[in-house]
């Protein structure tokens, strides 16, 4: 079977200045894979190069074994691959449920009409309504997404980004920022709306990535100097002298 995602010598420069340094990543069908480094590593831009916002400077992405480097990233999702980013990312003034209710339309295979009333598409209510109830916001589905609180607004864009029905998920420092209750809360979501999906995660804190994960990579100076379970990564000196430090004991 092909990896879900996999980056066959992947570089990223600016001028002189390499960015991403032949990068070779695989992650399987499935699989909840973490992606950790010191800040300036090159994670975000690993995360444009998978979905498209850059376009690698050599060598190629692939998606269940197909070339996707290349793409416009709207293509990149039509293909089943959706991401969220560092900065929140929603529709402050519209209301929780059109939010999520837009990134339903296009999997449903709608598509604008002005004479359509979408109040009355049952099978797009139907898909909102679930997911507001995935992500425990359906008290909240009139509020504007702008007064949510920041732990329930990066629940509404992870619940944007599978609500297209992508089967392969890229999140972005999903948990920044958040207390330890509502990290907690945030890692039980994830871990609810990505079964059976495959996850790319990039995040910092260490206690989501070894209970989250079921394989890391290290990137660290643009390249990859570890991939493996979460066991091999805390055992690995290379990974715990160039990141992990006391947290790895």
């Amino acid at each position: 079977m092909s990896a879900a995602i996999e980056l066959c010598g992947v570089e990223k420069r600016f001028g002189e200045i390499a960015i991403i340094r032949n990068i070779n990543l695989s992650v399987a069908q499935g699989e909840r894979h973490a992606l950790i480094g010191p800040n300036g590593a090159g994670k975000s831009t690993t995360f444009n190069l998978i979905s498209g916002y850059m376009a690698p400077s050599s060598g190629s992405v692939l998606m269940r074994g197909e070339k996707i480097s290349g793409l416009p990233p709207y293509q990149i999702n039509r293909r089943g691959l959706s991401r969220s980013f560092q900065v929140t990312n929603v529709f402050a003034n519209m209301s929780v449920w059109e939010n999520l209710r837009c990134a339903v339309l296009w999997s449903s295979g709608q598509r604008y009409a002005f004479w359509k009333n979408i109040d009355r598409l049952p099978e797009v209510r139907e898909r909102t309504a679930q997911i507001l109830e995935d992500i425990n916001l359906t008290a909240r589905r009139d509020v504007p997404a702008g007064l949510l609180t920041y732990a329930e607004q990066r629940a509404l864009e992870i619940g944007i980004t599978v609500a297209g029905g992508a089967d392969v998920i890229l999140l972005d420092e999903p948990t920044a920022g958040m207390s330890h209750a509502e990290t907690e809360r945030a890692v039980a979501l994830i871990r609810r709306l990505t079964e059976g999906r495959t996850l790319l995660i990039v995040e910092h804190d260490m206690s989501v990535v070894f209970g989250l994960a079921d394989r890391i990579s290290v990137l660290v100076y643009g390249q990859i100097i570890a991939s493996g379970t979460p066991e091999e990564i805390r055992g690995n000196p290379k990974v715990r002298e160039a990141y992990l430090g006391e947290e790895a004991a």
